[in-house]
């Protein structure tokens, strides 16, 4: 119980301690973050003269997306959860066990989109070249890699919806590592505003 509060005090703290936003950088490239207030996505341009992400994403893994879909959602986070939980009341105890402690493997979830509605749970933020090359390295960084170059692509019906696709990931989900702390580092990697640490989606999103 102990160890449980202390987890918790320790978050909260971690969570309210602002990483600052690296300055007079050109306004260049559009992203989003998106949450559906549980877990938080990146949304990146779908192509661009940097990146194309549909050569490793492909469209064909999805059941109804096409390269004219102009952005892309990434998320990381527990394989169980992802492919095996679509709903709290289907979660099982072995899973939610692993996910905490570690044990776990995890996955990349992509999901093109034809358009991004800005609200309070999808924010844009404008970063320049040089940031975006940075987030790229850093999202292409999570994905696990075939021996010639393509992301392992998982061939599941355990999909969201007909324009996403799942992909095996490096690192494994627990307290410590959660889909939402996998977003906020990439904000810091690529030097926009975040916090210092964080379970959750609310501090990422406070702090825009």
């Amino acid at each position: 119980m102990l160890a449980i509060l202390g987890y918790v005090v320790v978050a909260t703290l971690l969570s309210k301690i602002t990483v600052a936003e690296e300055r007079n950088t050109p306004n260049e490239v559009a992203i989003y973050i998106l949450t559906n207030v549980v877990h938080t996505d990146i949304v990146v341009p779908s192509r661009t003269s940097q990146m194309d992400w549909t050569i490793y994403i492909k469209p064909e893994h999805t059941e109804a997306a096409t390269n004219e879909y102009p952005y892309l959602a990434l998320g990381w986070g527990d394989k169980g959860f992802y492919l095996n939980t679509p709903t709290l009341a289907d979660l099982k105890f072995s899973t939610a066990f692993k996910a905490a402690t570690g044990f776990s493997t995890s996955a990349m979830h992509a999901t093109y989109y034809y358009g991004m509605t800005e609200s309070e749970n999808c924010i844009k933020i404008i970063i320049s070249k040089k940031q975006y090359e940075r987030l790229v390295k850093y999202l292409k960084n999570s994905f696990e890699i075939t021996k010639n170059g393509s992301f392992k692509y998982i061939n599941t019906t355990n999909n969201y919806n007909t324009t996403d696709a799942f992909y095996e990931a490096k690192g494994s989900y627990s307290i410590f590592k959660t889909c939402n702390s996998w977003a906020n580092s990439g904000l810091k990697f690529s030097g926009q505003k975040a916090t210092f640490w964080t379970a959750t989606d609310t501090s990422i999103f406070e702090k825009q």
